[in-house]
């Protein structure tokens, strides 16, 4: 929990350990509770032989870091939203901000873009505040026009979140993305995942950033580490798409385009209303030869996304894509019938 908040949820972790003992086993369930109100936020089981308690102990702490961030991070937001609005900090509107980023699209973004704009009044140098705007603004950019002013707004903020969160493992991982995408600085964005994990080979973020930048422009057989792992801590992440979006994009490259195709579909069920997801997916399809299925879902990518063109992405993908991803996802895009 960040040391911002002052807030009032304190957490206890309650171990149960060396029950259920048998003769070739051990049972641990650690559960976390809000000591303020009982509540329980999580809970869960592991069972390991006891000659191995040590692995066993590893094996649970780091299923705890990756699993418990989204959890607390849950609880914060929920604790947030039922304080007065006269009486919110720079951190609680943060809290207020998250849901808002939910879908990764600008248009629900924008009141979150808001919040943290309200936040950094209060406190400049709050880098998770610069982090999250970096990626919003960069959201905005590409399925909001391509303003240039987004772009550069964009990288400002993503500067400020390296700058001021050199111990912010979440706020150094979310800026890559603009890093890759807008300032074409892949060796930025990997030293930022690298320092980022560093300081927290946990954090699911941290992971799931890498694994889209070594797919897109990177190193596949890193970005498949990195999206598993990150998929094994925290599968219910909000940015668990990643993972599944980084495998695909891996596949694209390597040609397996049925594979890609699946795990498209897995990354559009954690996030149904992101429209760049339906004309990646569409692309797969399309590349795999299944073709009516693409159409159909390319025309949910421009319900979504109504001004989408292939040839916009055409002038932008070469500057921060490989190009055994972004010449496949071109032609794969203009055969499912996307408008050029």
């Amino acid at each position: 929990m960040s040391d911002r908040s002052g807030a009032s949820l304190a957490c206890a972790m309650c171990w149960r350990a060396a029950c259920a003992r048998r003769a070739r086993g051990s049972a641990s369930r650690p559960q976390l509770i809000e000591a303020e109100t009982g509540a329980h936020l999580w809970a869960d089981r592991f069972d390991g032989v006891l000659e191995d308690v040590f692995d066993l102990q590893d094996r649970i702490t780091a299923a705890i870091v990756g699993i418990l961030e989204p959890n607390l991070r849950r609880a914060e937001i929920e604790r947030a939203l039922r304080k007065r609005p006269d009486s919110l900090d720079a951190y609680d509107l943060y809290l207020r901000a998250l849901p808002h980023f939910m879908s990764a699209m600008p248009e629900d973004a924008a009141v979150g873009m808001g919040l943290l704009e309200e936040a950094l009044k209060l406190d400049p140098n709050y880098a998770a505040a610069h982090g999250y705007l970096a990626l919003a603004l960069e959201w905005r950019f590409f399925r909001g026009g391509f303003n240039e002013a987004d772009a550069a707004a964009s990288l400002r903020h993503a500067r400020a979140a390296v700058t001021y969160g050199g111990d912010d493992a979440t706020a150094l991982a979310m800026v890559t993305i603009s890093l890759l995408h807008i300032g074409h600085d892949f060796e930025a964005a990997s030293g930022a995942i690298a320092r980022a994990l560093a300081l927290n080979g946990s954090c699911a973020m941290a992971l799931y950033c890498g694994a889209h930048i070594h797919a897109f422009r990177g190193d596949a057989a890193l970005a498949e580490e990195y999206a598993l792992q990150a998929l094994r801590l925290s599968p219910f992440d909000p940015f668990a798409l990643e993972g599944h979006f980084a495998q695909a994009c891996v596949r694209i490259r390597d040609r397996r385009f049925d594979d890609a195709a699946a795990h498209m579909a897995r990354a559009v069920q954690c996030n149904p209303r992101f429209s760049t997801l339906y004309t990646v997916h569409a692309a797969a399809l399309a590349l795999a030869g299944r073709i009516e299925e693409s159409k159909a879902v390319a025309k949910r990518a421009l319900e979504l996304e109504p001004n989408f063109r292939v040839g916009l992405w055409e002038h932008i993908a070469p500057t921060f894509t490989l190009p055994e991803l972004w010449r496949p996802l071109l032609a794969g895009m203009r055969l499912a019938g996307l408008p050029e």
